[in-house]
């Protein structure tokens, strides 16, 4: 059976394939849009419709949710799959996601929950997963010398394997947050730094879309040239918009500059990111790495991974927490409403809620090696036996297409 694989660069995408692949699906690539980023709306259309009524596929395939590919199906009457990996996605906004053609997949309940009842045999549920295999194959190599067991790592194979104490690899959103820039009045900036200084203390708490006054909506929607919206949205996205793609890069970048410092003051910390890191002190900055071969070792090698989910993400886990267990790596995150639902805490990995706590379990990580190896591998385990690529397309594929009773 076919599949036409919609493919605009996402790093998601080569594992979704090989899923489906080694399910015995031929997967067609309609991947323009991976050289030519600014390609013409109609010829990307066009290019779309065509691909679908030559090669007859079963479904139309794309990671993330594209309102056009959604309206090209509803009209060739053929379904639209889609698997969501970002959050913020205004596009879930669009009026679109009322069509019948599409078979939605989100990884925030939260998200879930805002968008469901607008279609609701149509859109689901579902968290993101690793592809340990693709892993295994840059692990196996650096693992090779080591004993079978993780418990009888000892002397110089524990030394061979570790380069970092404590890593974290991902952006400081110094480039994606614009709230920095913005024309704000003294009151109006005064009033948003306050929201944000209290969201920061209420981690299990998501408050600042929910408490943004109209006014200081409407003074983003002034102050900021990119403030956008949808032309057939479903219902009024600016509160949306102003708290998550500005108030909340913003609160994601302080969070992430303000703990990696702090970690610092103490701990041996290695960054890895693009983003500007001027604003980090006693952090050991480095470049950003390749997914798909740099990071694995570094997680491998890193005695403590670190996550620090964006705050647009209220409820799910980011790939990284999948990744980061998928490479063997023992990790230590901020606590997500959904980590209980799939891993176990103290077990698959463990969590912090506050910058003392993470403190505190940082020093007893470092202290004691058996512990955190012995998670590091349950946690591996855990994911390849449960929660792999695979066992999520497999998951999708049930829902799309649900046996006769």
């Amino acid at each position: 059976m076919n599949i036409l694989f919609h493919r605009y660069g996402s790093i998601c995408e080569p594992d979704i394939m090989e899923a489906f692949q080694s399910l015995n699906f031929t997967v067609i690539e309609e991947d323009l849009e991976i050289s030519q980023k600014s390609i013409d709306g109609e010829k990307r259309v066009s290019i779309l419709a065509e691909k679908i009524l030559t090669e007859n596929p079963v479904f139309v395939f794309s990671i993330n949710y594209f309102p056009y590919i959604s309206e090209i199906c509803q009209r060739l009457h053929v379904l639209y799959v889609c698997l969501s990996v970002d959050c913020p996605v205004l596009e879930l906004f669009s009026a679109t996601i009322r069509n019948s053609c599409n078979r939605i997949f989100l990884f925030d309940y939260n998200q879930y929950l805002q968008i469901h009842e607008e279609n609701p045999g149509c859109i689901f549920h579902l968290p993101l997963g690793s592809n340990t295999d693709r892993w295994n194959n840059i692990i196996d190599p650096l693992a090779e010398t080591e004993p079978d067991s993780p418990s009888c790592l000892t002397g110089s194979a524990k030394d061979k394997r570790w380069k970092y104490d404590v890593s974290f690899i991902g952006s400081l959103y110094t480039e994606k947050a614009s709230y920095a820039k913005l024309p704000l009045s003294d009151f109006d900036r005064g009033f948003a730094d306050g929201l944000m200084e209290a969201q920061l203390k209420l981690p299990a708490l998501s408050l600042i879309e929910a408490a943004l006054p109209d006014f200081l909506t409407q003074a983003f929607k002034n102050a900021a040239p990119g403030f956008h919206g949808l032309p057939d949205a479903i219902q009024n996205t600016d509160a949306y918009v102003a708290a998550n793609y500005f108030l909340g890069m913003r609160i994601s970048e302080l969070e992430r500059i303000r703990t990696l410092n702090a970690l610092g003051e103490t701990f041996r910390v290695d960054l890895f990111t693009r983003s500007d890191t001027s604003s980090l002190k006693n952090v050991h900055c480095h470049d950003g790495v390749s997914t798909h071969r740099q990071m694995p070792e570094i997680f491998y090698r890193s005695k403590i991974n670190l996550n620090i989910t964006m705050r647009p993400i209220q409820t799910g886990l980011p790939q990284r927490i999948w990744d980061v267990l998928g490479c063997r790596g023992f990790l230590l995150t901020n606590y997500q409403a959904e980590i209980p639902d799939y891993l176990e805490i103290g077990s698959d990995v463990d969590c912090f809620e506050n910058l003392a706590e993470l403190k505190e379990k940082t020093a007893f990580y470092l202290a004691h090696e058996d512990i955190r190896l012995a998670i590091a591998e349950h946690g591996y385990h855990t994911v390849r036996e449960k929660h792999t690529c695979l066992h999520r397309v497999i998951t999708m594929l049930n829902t799309v297409f649900p046996a006769n009773p």
